[in-house]
């Protein structure tokens, strides 16, 4: 009803579009280079796509050197508590050496004074080095032998979740 009474416009067809004559010349646009937009180089650009580059690889290094900063610490850290961890367990097993002695025979009290001895010497070795050396002893250790290195990251995180858990529940307690 109403769409009867309104005005469209007609739809274009081939015979509504006049081609150029064939005689009229051909003006290309000028080019831009003269319509005054300057372009610059990409080095040349002060501020441009080469200092935004610069900008980011300089705050990438600095970003990654502090996070190696931060992981130095927390490793040197970590050191310190697994040595500190070592040296109690070994004063653990030293002290219950005797009491093995005592109930079972000197024989079983000789393994819990080698175990002693032999956690005693890794708190040393542990101590003695630094970081860096014990990231290439690991990382010689997993060239070696992949299945033992698997195995004892999985004992060491199941340590670290057991320990964990332990101090989340004594916060909670």
């Amino acid at each position: 009803m109403a769409d009867q009474d309104r005005d469209y416009p007609t739809p274009l067809t081939d015979g509504d579009i006049t081609p150029p004559p064939a005689n009229a010349d051909f003006q290309p646009a000028a080019p831009l280079k003269d319509a005054g937009v300057e372009f610059v180089a990409e080095g040349d650009a002060p501020g441009g796509i080469a200092g935004a580059k610069q900008t980011v690889l300089e705050k990438t290094s600095d970003a990654r050197s502090q996070a190696t900063d931060k992981a130095r610490l927390y490793a040197e850290d970590g050191k310190a508590k697994a040595t500190s961890a070592l040296v109690q367990l070994s004063q653990m097993l030293t002290d219950a050496a005797g009491q093995v002695d005592e109930k079972l025979g000197e024989q079983y009290g000789q393994y819990a004074r080698a175990a002693a001895d032999r956690v005693s010497g890794y708190s040393t070795a542990l101590d003695g080095k630094s970081v860096d050396e014990l990231v290439e002893d690991a990382r010689e250790l997993v060239k070696k032998s992949p299945a033992v290195a698997i195995g004892a990251a999985a004992a060491i995180g199941f340590v670290i979740a057991r320990v964990l858990t332990a101090g989340v529940d004594q916060r909670n307690a």
